[in-house]
């Protein structure tokens, strides 16, 4: 099974340990699925570590940390399409989504319209709640 996971996740099981994010992070690691991800996130997962919002509840080597093991997924070099979305900058997880062949694409950001779409091609966008009560039951 191929999942592509929003940057929001990844930062929210740094963030929290012991939530869903963090789960399903750890259920990676355990190789109970592949990641599918994609230089262009790998560079946003650098940027936004950054941002001050961020500085204050991540740490720098947690990132780096995440970045290395992010090494072992499916890197896709690049996105051979472009897919609308109602945010912008959730573009590319579309594209991995499609590009990468994924069976989940995890999210929790409710207001960029990625959960109301629901799926694109055979990708079903979900929650952390929902990828955890549907799969790693």
């Amino acid at each position: 099974m191929r999942v592509v996971l929003d940057t929001n996740i990844l930062f929210s099981a740094l963030i929290s340990p012991h939530g869903k994010p963090d789960v399903i992070y750890r259920a990676w690691r355990s190789a109970r699925f592949e990641i599918v991800t994609s230089r262009l996130q790998l560079d946003e997962i650098r940027r936004a570590s950054r941002y001050p919002k961020f500085r204050a509840v991540l740490q720098p080597a947690k990132v780096g940390t995440m970045v290395n093991n992010l090494q072992r997924a499916v890197i896709l070099e690049e996105l051979p399409v472009t897919i609308e979305a109602d945010d912008p900058d959730d573009a590319f997880l579309l594209a991995m989504s499609w590009a990468g062949n994924a069976d989940y694409l995890v999210t929790g950001d409710r207001r960029a319209g990625l959960l109301q779409r629901g799926y694109i091609e055979r990708t079903r966008i979900v929650t952390p709640a929902m990828f955890c009560a549907e799969v790693l039951r």
